[in-house]
Order: C-alpha cells, then sequence, then structure tokens
C-alpha cells in the first residue's frame, strides 16, 4: 500500500489535533524560558514537579488494589504478568519483570516484560514500532495467552497502537487486561478491564513523558509487581523470604532475612540453609517449625509456598 502526500498530510494533521487534547502533551508558558534560569533553579521546579506524583497515584489506589487482587488470583493458578508498552513505557515494564526473578525467585517466564520493536528497543529507538496494533498482537502470540494471564497496556499518552492492540488481542482471549496510562478517558483504559489513570498533568519538558508520567507509571508497576507477590506468599512480613541467593551480596543478604525472621545465633542459621539447600523460606521454617529440610519442603509445598501457613502446620 502507498500512501500519497496528501495522505501523509492529513494522518499529520489528524495526529497533531489529536496530542494538543492529551495533558500530557501540554504546553506550559510559564516555562517558557526554563533555559534562563539557573542549574539550581531549574532543579528546585524539577523536584517540585516530582513531588506531585505519589499525590495523583493516590487517587487510584482502589483502582490499582482491585487490579492486584485480580492477577493474584490468577497467578495463584499458574497465569504469567505482562507488560506491553512502547519507549519509556515499555522498558519500565521490562525493568519491572527483570527484577522479579532475583526479588522474587519466580522464574522468567512468570512475569514478562514485551517492549514495541523487541529487546533492542531498550536501549535503541524502533521507528514506527509503537504505531502497530499488529506487532503487539504479533508479539502476544508467541507467548500463548490463557484465560489466567494478565496483560498490562502501559502507556503515558494512553493511545499508544502498541499498548492498546496488546489488551485488546489478550482480551478477545478472556486474559485479565489492565491498561496504566497518565491521561484521563484514554482508549487504553477504555479498552481494558482495570482502567489506571495517573493524570500528572503536563511535562516540565512538553511531551517529555519519561518525567512526571515515567515516574508514576514506575511506582504503579512497583506496586503491581510488589504486592502481587506478597498476596502469592513471596514474602513473611517484609522479607523477601523467595530471594535468590545468586551472588554473595545475595548470599548476605539471605542469612540476615533468616536471621531477622528468626533471631537464631549464626550457628543454627547455617545449619538450616545448609539442610534446605539454601532456600530462605524453608531454612526460616526449620527453625521456627521445628522441623527437618524435607518435612519443611512438604509443608510449603502443602501451603502453596506460604510461610504462614506452612508454620501454622507445623506446629498445629
Amino acid at each position: 500500500m502507498t500512501f500519497s502526500t496528501a495522505d501523509a498530510s492529513s494522518n499529520y494533521h489528524s495526529l497533531r489535533a489529536e496530542l494538543e487534547t492529551l495533558t500530557t502533551e501540554a504546553f506550559r508558558p510559564e516555562l517558557s524560558e526554563i533555559d534562563r534560569l539557573s542549574t539550581l533553579e531549574i532543579a528546585k521546579i524539577m523536584n517540585a514537579e516530582d513531588a506531585t506524583v505519589p499525590t495523583s497515584v493516590a487517587t487510584q489506589l482502589p483502582r490499582i488494589a482491585a487490579a492486584i487482587d485480580a492477577v493474584a488470583e490468577r497467578m495463584s493458578r499458574g497465569g504469567r504478568l505482562i507488560y506491553a508498552g512502547a519507549g519509556t513505557a515499555g522498558r519500565l515494564g521490562v525493568l519491572d519483570a527483570s527484577e522479579c526473578p532475583p526479588t522474587f525467585n519466580t522464574d522468567p517466564s512468570e512475569v514478562v516484560g514485551l517492549i514495541a520493536g523487541g529487546p533492542s528497543a531498550m536501549v535503541t529507538s524502533v521507528e514506527g514500532a509503537e504505531d502497530s496494533k499488529e506487532l503487539a498482537e504479533a508479539d502476544l502470540k508467541e507467548l500463548s495467552l490463557t484465560p489466567d494471564d494478565t496483560v498490562v497496556g502501559v502507556s503515558a499518552s494512553g493511545r499508544t497502537p502498541y499498548a492498546v492492540g496488546a489488551v485488546e488481542h489478550a482480551r478477545a482471549r478472556g486474559a485479565l487486561t489492565i491498561g496504566l496510562s497518565c491521561n484521563a478517558r484514554s482508549a487504553l483504559a477504555a479498552a481494558s478491564e482495570h482502567g489506571i489513570e495517573i493524570v500528572v498533568g503536563p511535562e516540565l519538558l512538553t511531551g517529555s513523558t519519561r518525567l512526571k508520567a515515567g515516574t508514576a507509571q514506575k511506582l504503579v508497576l512497583n506496586m503491581l509487581s510488589t504486592i502481587t507477590m506478597i498476596r502469592l506468599g513471596k514474602t513473611y512480613g517484609n522479607l523477601m523470604v523467595d530471594v535468590r541467593a545468586s551472588n554473595e551480596k545475595l548470599r548476605a543478604r539471605s542469612r540476615r532475612i533468616v536471621a531477622l525472621a528468626t533471631g537464631a545465633s549464626d550457628e543454627e542459621i547455617e545449619q538450616a540453609l545448609t539442610a534446605t539447600d539454601g532456600e530462605v523460606k524453608n531454612a526460616i521454617l526449620t527453625i521456627l517449625g521445628g522441623v527437618d529440610g524435607p518435612t519443611a519442603a512438604r509443608l510449603l509445598e502443602e501451603s502453596d509456598g506460604h510461610l504462614r501457613a506452612a508454620l501454622a502446620a507445623s506446629t498445629g
């Protein structure tokens, strides 16, 4: 298919008109001479702008909580959490997904980040990728979605075709859908079962949505993954008892977590970790529940990995 100059001009004017309606793209005349200010003055303005973001997130907490409960329910049945976005939004999704295995000992396939244009788009802009709903559909088809999966479309504007296409495809296949954007009445929220719109207002630099919008998205993604994992029993109190000890720092952290959870001596902790092949959650259970390694593993399996439930069973 070929497009004439007239077609291109029409598309440009249509897109420009659409962007001008978006809060995230609004021009702020009061900042039109910000480049004339001192570095400290600019930093103070930027810091004050950033301080407004948590308040904007707070207005959406009931929606965020409802979405998390729905995600956790599906993940408890073996479902996956999948983020889909373009540019900054896509990178934030990939970042959040990549942090889950070392933090919560999840398999890399359980929390997945998709970015328009593929992995190379993490560091290099892939022109046109964000404009394709078909690309999102193709990326999700490779994952063979099930009704237990959740797809989170992430887009500051709330109109990015890749993110909208992702939730439309997922919803058509019965998966749970969440739309995270930073504009009210967005197409992304309308296409999703759970629409979360964090309206942070115009950016310091006109249209630079890696700023407040990016911060807002990062805060919400932190909540989605972290609280879901808490609901799934990946923590004990505020301790990361499913942490994967893959390096020296994490091995030291593992021992500290066991110490904080149990108050045991260094010798007891070493014995417990040895008896449980270094599994923090199991080691805590052997100490607090007074059971051996194999029994700890069995109790945790029977309680779907929830340490508090396993402890109750061990002492009941």
